[in-house]
């Protein structure tokens, strides 16, 4: 039976709430839940110790239940046939498998790890390491993500994966083996992608046992956000931020869609990440030319000031044709595209962000001299106007 419009809606969250961007993805769902109204929720209580990534509420327990619709995360067959005998609409938050019969609303794996690689290749970094996990689905799409976008800069990336290891009785040194076979191996400066932030920190640990200075002989990057994860770390760490509560606000809404009677979408519904949050662990410019270097250390340490290709020429005793030539050689890009491209990155930033800022105000906070030139350069790069850019990056309703 299915729901109409204005009657009382009651949803299982079977996902762990315990885990961080999980609690996102929550927010997300009751912020939906309130501007729509006569949404009530089950979800599993928390537990006595166990792992977080244990405390979902299995299919088979809703055997029965006389609720009408789910949000969950199911990666396997059993699951799968689980949800889809309830009766009711599944809506499912993993991306494992696309052929389980289930809608799908998903990050956008493979693009956070292009964004984190982007990242690193602005720090000039040009050696680069994926340290992911064995036979875990957003590990390999985050994986691939940063691997193809390394290689399209004509970088090199080593991948080193370990197993997921759950046990608490396990010795705790066997789980840092592998990453210290990473480290061991690497020539520094090195940029290194974690899968998650969890794992980035252990990385930040060993990094300081074994003597690499964090960031300028390696810099670290991981994924969630956790902002007690990332301000914990010396240094802090920089992350991906996932959208966590725009990919909640969306699965609700589809379960809405769903319950009202109106098909499912043949294609998974992604949602891109949020974006690069930008902490001390990445805070280098890994750049072996001087010249280069200076220049881009400038370039974001002035970034709201007003200035061309012509001040970052005063600043060095070259000519802007050998400066051109050196940028092309470290950076792949001319001063000018460089420049560009680091105020382009900024205002993405500012427009997907909470402060709602006018145009012009974020054209001024990325050193343009208007907000008609900023629009120029932002819709070249971007291939939209920061209109559109900001529209994309929003919640409906």
């Amino acid at each position: 039976m299915r729901v109409s419009a204005g009657e009382h809606r009651h949803v299982a969250l079977a996902f762990p709430l315990a885990v961080p961007y999980l609690a996102l993805f929550m927010r997300g769902v009751t912020d939906y839940a309130r501007q729509h109204g006569g949404w009530t929720f089950s979800s599993c209580p928390a537990g006595d110790g166990t792992f977080p990534e244990t405390l979902a509420m299995p299919m088979e327990s809703l055997k029965g239940w006389r609720g009408d619709g789910v949000i969950a995360v199911i990666t396997t067959d059993a699951q799968a046939r689980a949800a889809r005998s309830l009766g009711i609409p599944v809506v499912n938050l993993a991306a494992s498998r696309s052929d389980l019969g289930l809608p799908q609303v998903l990050v956008d794996h493979r693009m956070i790890g292009r964004l984190a690689a982007d990242h690193l290749l602005d720090c000039g970094l040009r050696r680069f390491v994926y340290l992911g996990l064995k036979d875990v689905w957003y590990s390999q799409l985050r994986r691939d993500g940063f691997a193809e976008r390394i290689a399209e800069a004509g970088g090199a990336c080593e991948v080193y994966e370990t197993p997921r290891r759950l046990n608490p009785r396990q010795p705790w040194h066997l789980g840092m083996e592998e990453i210290d076979r990473c480290l061991e191996a690497v020539k520094p400066p090195v940029g290194i992608l974690a899968v998650h932030d969890y794992r980035a920190r252990l990385l930040v640990d060993e990094c300081q046992r074994l003597g690499f200075d964090v960031p300028n002989d390696v810099a670290i990057i991981g994924v969630d956000n956790d902002d007690v994860v990332c301000e914990f770390c010396q240094p802090p760490l920089s992350s991906v931020s996932r959208s966590g509560h725009r990919v909640g606000y969306e699965s609700a809404a589809l379960l809405d869609r769903l319950m009202r009677g109106e098909p499912a979408p043949e294609e998974p519904i992604w949602i891109p990440p949020d974006g690069v949050v930008k902490r001390k662990s990445t805070d280098l410019i890994a750049i072996h030319d001087p010249h280069v270097a200076a220049a881009a250390r400038f370039i974001h340490e002035h970034l709201d000031e007003v200035f061309g290709v012509e001040r970052l020429l005063k600043l060095l005793p070259i000519s802007r044709r050998r400066l051109e030539k050196l940028f092309r050689q470290c950076l792949g890009r001319t001063p000018y595209d460089y420049l560009c491209h680091v105020r382009v990155t900024r205002a993405k930033e500012l427009l997907a962000g909470r402060e709602k800022l006018r145009v012009a105000e974020v054209a001024r906070r990325c050193g343009f001299a208007d907000a008609q030139r900023f629009r120029l350069v932002f819709t070249r790069l971007a291939g939209m106007t920061p209109t559109a850019y900001r529209q994309s990056c929003a919640l409906p309703g």
